[in-house]
């Protein structure tokens, strides 16, 4: 993975945490957006850890060229954000991040995202979710999301969109309704396609909007 954050202290710690996990490695460190964008052109790394706020090029602009809508090969990218930056992280969302955590998250906490974005999930902080669409619901307004509705799901896969807006995992919504990751993967899959969303993150947006999931 590659770490970009503009505090040299905070990139040495989430190195000292990613090169303690045997399968995890840090191929490259970057202090600002334009050298995270740079470095993982030559790098190719699976997942890249972003800060927000940074010089030359911020974590958002360097999100939308890593991982936006026209790029070919997109690059997964987590966002790690405060809560005093709620209206970053909903740009971050229409950039491509593929997740965000909060910047005190735990280092087990830190290394579950990256393992899970690796893997090709979408992964939303439950506490970053309710800022954001608590901050910014309005912004999130119908105009914003597809047309179709909640109802164009059978009751399994309802059941499925409200514990991916509740934050959870396809291993760990597997866990919760007795069902095998492969099935769950499936029922996302379908969701998406029927809901016309992009991706996860879209669709835990979509859960909160229409009322499924509350604050």
């Amino acid at each position: 993975m590659l770490v970009a954050d503009d505090q040299a202290l905070i990139r040495t710690g989430y190195v000292t945490i990613f090169d303690a996990m045997p399968d995890l490695e840090v191929v490259g460190e970057a202090g600002d957006g334009s050298e995270a964008v740079r470095l993982a052109g030559e790098l190719r790394p699976d997942v890249v850890v972003m800060d927000i706020r940074m010089p030359v090029l911020d974590g958002i602009e360097a999100t939308r060229r890593l991982a936006g809508p026209d790029v070919d090969e997109p690059t997964k990218v987590l966002v790690v954000t405060t809560f005093n930056l709620d209206e970053y992280v909903y740009e971050a969302i229409r950039a491509g991040a593929a997740g965000f955590l909060l910047k005190d998250a735990p280092p087990a906490e830190l290394v579950g995202a990256v393992r899970t974005i690796a893997a090709g999930e979408a992964l939303v902080s439950p506490a970053v979710t309710r800022r954001l669409i608590g901050h910014f619901g309005e912004r999130l307004r119908p105009a914003d999301q597809p047309a179709a509705r909640v109802e164009a799901l059978a009751p399994r896969e309802t059941e499925v969109l409200t514990l991916i807006a509740q934050g959870m995992s396809n291993a760990e919504i597997a866990a919760e309704l007795v069902i095998s990751p492969e099935t769950v993967k499936t029922y996302v899959s379908r969701i998406l396609t029927k809901l016309d969303l992009r991706d996860r993150v879209q669709a835990v947006v979509y859960a909160y909007r229409t009322g499924l999931v509350t604050v």
